[in-house]
């Protein structure tokens, strides 16, 4: 491939942090998706962020349009000469608006006729026309909620701009980009390289900018170089950082020049619990806190500052003096914490609003106890510990330490129930429940923080969907496509055996106001449902199976899971093919005669040997399969039915169903239905696809 890079940059105030690896991703597919749209060839583009510029570099960009044939059919030939062949004024209308003489113009022929044509070979456009509006759309089309105004100008952007560099190889392609001409001229670090830098050829920009600018412009690279250094700071003091992708990433958003430093706190703090301190220091700081070997922290931190100071000592003495306040305020406020028993800090919660017109945290408190005791005797697990860890679980929410960290909710109330006496079961099920915590994160440990946790996320969902307020599109307010799957993982990775439809139905007598039961347990079910198929899906199975099962609806999670594993073994076996095509055979049958619902067959009706044969064949399947279907091995039972194949392929071939007799018609019906219920035991085959 032929051509030269490109380099767009847009240079800004301080972008922000959490957004701006979002921002540089969002522009690297904005501009391929247009560039390809405008059939402008490339090899790659590579992205670049900090916190003062976002830039691509397209990489071997054509330098213009492949060329275009364009047809345009004109008037029909009869019509564009006279009987003399000269041309009409059709013709000759159609070659003006052409461009072109009467002579030039050529015919083509299609079913209705000749017709004259005009085939013009139009040059594509070069990068220099195209690029400037491709970039202000692709800026345009950037995921920013809120949008900033600055100066006089009407333009707007996340951030000001100070300026804007688009050059082709070594050539400026001028133009003007939310209100700044560019050019080739960049700039540095803030403080250690101020001034512009003047880039001969877009090739130049990354090592420029890190040779002279003191800036890694790379994210990615960035981002490796404040992990290897705070690897081998922790590594001094015979430690581990404990790094988290989100600070690692806002740590990178935050600095061009990434410089780590190793502090220290005193070892008193020590005595806190150590999510406290670690969320102290991340969140409040963004500081990387320093593990033993053990997993203990540490009486260390490492921050970054964002350029190379001469007097690195006095850079850690002010990070230290930040840190130490933070510290003792969250000392504080665990002391008092400990001072008040969870049980006595209940009363607090009625003046907590769950959700207005669902009530309090009180009142959730109250259902939790009710659902989990519930959640607990279906599982035949220990209903006090689970009614005990239910009554505690929202209890932390009223003390000072969550007010000031949120995020600690349930591992505050999992050190106090320790601290309090609490069995250690319950009081693990206080940071449990709110497990999975995001996307594939660990689930509850132990059981009664699985009925927690179970309890909390049906509640909330029968509590939101019986007010109306079910998510819609994107908005999901209340998190319910997140607790949903989580019920899903909980219920599936952890094997319970559990009936959820029905505690859908218990959840819904806890609440005293008024709704109709039944529509929210299926609505909810469905929800649930529908988040059980991406689940599976995602575990290989295909949608054909999903829908098998789902026709029938199974209120038992783990249930669910057994019939589709058996769909899926089903389809392999030689027989699935003739019986599925069987089933749909039956299934459309039934439907077109408008019986679906028959009397049992009656034996005295059937004259054919190919009826007595598969009547006898179901009745003898119904009974192999009792045993089967009671020990839930339906990949046994379907493999069991897969043996009548050729008892109804003889059927069909042999006996006419819509008999013209109505007796006949209807027990032959009679025995279809009753054929298809046997596999409706397990899951609706007539679903899968060849």
């Amino acid at each position: 491939m032929t051509g030269r890079d490109l380099l767009f940059e847009i240079g800004t105030e301080e972008l922000p942090p959490k957004a701006l690896r979002t921002l540089m991703e969002a522009l690297h597919e904005e501009i391929a998706s247009r560039l390809k749209k405008a059939e402008l060839a490339f090899s790659a583009i590579s992205a670049y962020a900090t916190p003062r510029r976002l830039a691509v570099i397209v990489h071997e960009l054509a330098g213009r349009q492949p060329d275009r044939v364009v047809e345009r059919r004109g008037p029909a030939l009869s019509a564009a000469f006279d009987a003399q062949g000269r041309p009409t004024a059709a013709a000759v209308g159609f070659a003006q608006s052409c461009g072109v003489a009467v002579e030039e113009l050529e015919t083509t022929q299609n079913a209705k006729g000749q017709w004259l044509l005009c085939r013009q070979t139009l040059p594509g456009a070069s990068v220099v026309e195209i690029l400037p509006e491709l970039l202000r759309q692709a800026l345009t089309a950037l995921p920013i909620p809120k949008r900033m105004r600055w100066g006089d100008g009407e333009d707007e952007f996340v951030r000001p701009v100070h300026w804007a560099v688009l050059m082709y190889g070594a050539e400026v392609i001028e133009t003007q980009i939310l209100g700044v001409r560019t050019g080739n001229c960049t700039f540095g670090h803030r403080f250690h390289c101020p001034g512009a830098l003047t880039l001969a050829h877009s090739d130049h920009y990354a090592p420029l900018l890190y040779s002279t600018g003191r800036v890694i412009a790379d994210f990615a690279e960035r981002r490796r170089h404040i992990q290897q250094q705070a690897l081998k700071l922790a590594n001094t003091v015979g430690g581990f950082v404990h790094i988290e992708d989100s600070l690692l990433d806002e740590v990178t958003s935050l600095v061009e020049w990434p410089v780590g430093l190793l502090g220290r706190f005193e070892e008193r703090f020590l005595t806190l619990p150590k999510e406290i301190l670690i969320t102290v220091m991340q969140s409040h700081q963004r500081y990387f806190p320093v593990l033993g070997p053990e997993g203990q922290l540490k009486p260390y931190f490492i921050a970054f500052a964002n350029l190379d100071s001469k007097r690195p000592e006095v850079v850690r003495a002010g990070n230290e003096r930040v840190i130490r306040p933070r510290l003792t305020d969250a000392e504080f406020f665990w002391q008092q914490d400990l001072k008040i028993l969870l049980e006595n800090r209940l009363e607090k919660l009625k003046g907590q609003i769950f959700q207005h017109k669902l009530g309090s945290l009180f009142d959730k408190t109250q259902r939790l106890e009710g659902l989990a005791a519930s959640l607990a005797e279906a599982l035949n697990l220990n209903p006090t510990w689970a009614r005990r860890a239910a009554r505690l679980a929202k209890a932390d929410l009223a003390t000072a330490t969550v007010g000031e960290f949120p995020e600690l909710q349930g591992t505050v109330g999992y050190y106090l129930a320790q601290a309090q006496g609490e069995a250690l079961e319950v009081a693990a099920a206080l940071d449990e429940q709110y497990r999975p915590r995001h996307a594939g994160g660990p689930l509850p440990e132990t059981q009664t923080g699985q009925i927690l946790a179970l309890a909390d996320k049906i509640d909330t969902l029968v509590g939101i969907f019986s007010i109306g307020l079910a998510p819609t599109g994107t908005k999901d307010p209340y998190a319910l496509r997140r607790a949903a799957l989580g019920v899903i993982r909980i219920v599936l990775e952890k094997r319970l055996d559990l009936d959820v439809k029905s505690q859908l139905a218990y959840a819904c007598r806890l609440y005293p106001h008024a709704f109709e039961h039944e529509v929210t347990v299926h609505a909810v079910y469905r929800f649930l449902l529908e988040r059980l198929k991406g689940y599976l899906l995602e575990r290989g199975f295909a949608p054909d199976e999903f829908e098998a099962v789902a026709q029938l609806e199974p209120p038992n999670l783990l249930d669910f899971w057994l019939r589709i594993e058996a769909v899926r073994d089903f389809r392999r076996l030689p027989e699935a093919e003739s019986l599925t095509l069987a089933n749909k055979r039956i299934r459309n049958i039934l439907r077109q005669s408008q019986q679906e619902t028959l009397a049992s067959t009656k034996p005295e009706l059937l004259l054919e040997p190919e009826e007595h044969d598969l009547y006898q064949a179901v009745a003898q399947a119904r009974d192999d399969l009792l045993p089967a279907l009671a020990r839930r091995d339906y990949a046994h039972a379907l493999k069991r039915l897969a043996g009548l194949k050729e008892t109804v392929d003889s059927f069909f071939d042999r006996v006419l169903v819509m008999a013209e007799d109505p007796a006949l018609k209807t027990n032959r019906l009679s025995l279809l239905a009753e054929t298809c219920q046997l596999f409706l035991k397990i899951a609706d085959i007539a679903c899968l696809q060849g």
